[in-house]
């Protein structure tokens, strides 16, 4: 579809405005991360649907699970809000392109310039590897990517047609490229507590990438959540 343009840089596009994606966009802004929390729905384009339906939802009989897992939710909603997270819920993710510093294959800085409808001259506005996500309104470049409500089958595939050589151990596939996980299991949906696990685990991961020297201490303060 056509792009109007519009290009952004960030160190983190988060995919996904749900629990997933707040807890690890909250715990990112602690630790002087910047991120991009986009919609979801539309996570690998009209070609690479991202269907979750298939997915086993963890609370889905569960009242309890379903009641910690909104009250969570909407404190992780309170702290967006209060700490200014930068959360675009009526922004869709579209289209996925990985950059290579080689600038070989699908994805690289120049052709995804031409993407935003940009000349040869601009490409550098584009970083020489990492992500681009396509939306309505442009193309958001990031050093990382964090995924939520997605298949590990569906992971595999998208990253076969990106000409990722994954072997056995997934994440290490994907956290060499810069792309991270939570929200997600093998099977079924985590946990809640499952999912704050993650987001802390994917927030310092990143974070020690960001600012390898460490950072003194944890910025915005302490995530008060039910216990």
């Amino acid at each position: 579809m056509p792009v109007n343009g519009g290009i952004e840089r960030t160190s983190t596009v988060v995919i996904g405005t749900g629990l997933s994606g707040l807890a690890v966009a909250s715990e990112l802004q602690r630790r002087g991360v910047d991120a991009i929390v986009v919609d979801g729905l539309d996570l690998l384009g009209a070609g690479h649907p991202a269907n979750t339906s298939s997915l086993q939802r963890c609370d889905a009989a569960d009242a309890a699970t379903l009641r910690e897992r909104n009250e969570i939710l909407r404190h992780l909603r309170n702290y967006a809000a209060s700490h200014n997270l930068d959360v675009r819920g009526s922004v869709r993710a579209l289209q996925l392109d990985r950059l290579m510093a080689d600038g070989t294959g699908a994805g690289t800085a120049a052709g995804l310039a031409c993407l935003a409808g940009t000349s040869g001259s601009d490409s550098a506005v584009a970083p020489s590897q990492g992500w681009a996500v396509r939306t309505p309104g442009g193309i958001l470049y990031a050093d990382h990517l964090v995924l939520t409500r997605c298949a590990h089958s569906q992971l595999r595939r998208m990253l076969v047609e990106l000409g990722v050589a994954v072997g056995q151990n997934l994440m290490a596939a994907m956290h060499a490229l810069g792309m991270y996980l939570v929200g997600v299991g093998e099977l079924i949906t985590p946990t809640p507590k499952e999912v704050l696990r993650q987001a802390k685990v994917v927030g310092q991961a990143i974070s020690a990438k960001v600012h390898p020297e460490g950072l003194p201490s944890l910025l915005g303060g302490q995530l008060a959540l039910p216990a």
